[in-house]
């Protein structure tokens, strides 16, 4: 079995109500039962650890935690600090195994500081624009590889 860690940054607890017409209407709860449900019709051969905070030090405590568990790969979704996080890219860089950023808009569809990922540049994978399919797309990648 495949473990995988899911990290989500800040404001992403509010997606669902949060500008619905730019990130939809399914709140994050929904989007991991989603993600679930379509990995489980696909493969039984994962697990996965969800967390979400709008505090930069406690991503970064989940990320070098990463490194001392067993997972397969790190799943994040940075939100806003994927445009200005140096110290989430530094801890991103510590990480030995793959990192998949992902995004549920398309960033280049948006205004331009959003077009810049400090964060991606520590990534194995980037995904965006497949609104509540990234984390399942992301994880299957991996699963398949």
């Amino acid at each position: 079995m495949k473990r995988f860690l899911i990290l989500n940054g800040p404001n992403l607890n509010l997606i669902g109500t949060r500008e619905p017409d730019i990130y939809g209407n399914l709140s994050l709860a929904q989007i991991q039962e989603h993600t679930q449900k379509k990995l489980e019709a696909h493969t039984a051969n994962s697990e996965l650890t969800w967390f979400q905070s709008n505090i930069e030090g406690e991503l970064i405590n989940k990320i070098q935690e990463f490194t001392r568990e067993d997972y397969a790969a790190l799943v994040i979704n940075p939100g806003g600090f994927s445009h200005t996080s140096v110290a989430i890219y530094d801890a991103l860089r510590m990480v030995k195994r793959p990192v998949i950023e992902v995004h549920l808009t398309n960033i280049y569809a948006r205004e331009e500081f959003r077009q810049s990922l400090l964060t991606a540049k520590a990534a194995s994978k980037i995904m965006c624009g497949l609104g509540k399919d990234a984390y399942f797309i992301a994880v299957l990648s991996e699963i398949l590889s």
